[in-house]
C-alpha cells in the first residue's frame, strides 16, 4: 500500500497496489475512518466513516496537494 509522505495533516495518503487499473484517484484514512477520491474530476468516490466538515478539509487537502498525489501516482503506479 503505497503511502503519500509528503503531505502534513492528520490524515494519511495513499493508494493500493492493485488499483492502477482504475482512473486516478487517492484513499485517505483517519483512525478507522476511509474514504476514495477520483482525482479527474476530483470527487467522493466513497465514504466510510468522515462527517461532510472532514469531507470538505480533505477535498481541500487534495485540491492543494495535487501535484504530489499525481506524481505519486505515476510513480508507483507507472
Amino acid at each position: 500500500m503505497p503511502r503519500i509522505k509528503d503531505i502534513p495533516g492528520p490524515y494519511r495518503f495513499f493508494f493500493y497496489s492493485f488499483d492502477f487499473n482504475e482512473p486516478i484517484h487517492v484513499h485517505v484514512r483517519r483512525e478507522k475512518k476511509t474514504c476514495k477520491f477520483w482525482l479527474d474530476p476530483l470527487e467522493l468516490a466513497s465514504n466510510h466513516g468522515f462527517s461532510s466538515k472532514e469531507l470538505n478539509a480533505i477535498r481541500r487537502r487534495i485540491d492543494a496537494q495535487y501535484e504530489t498525489i499525481v506524481e505519486a501516482w505515476y510513480e508507483h503506479g507507472g
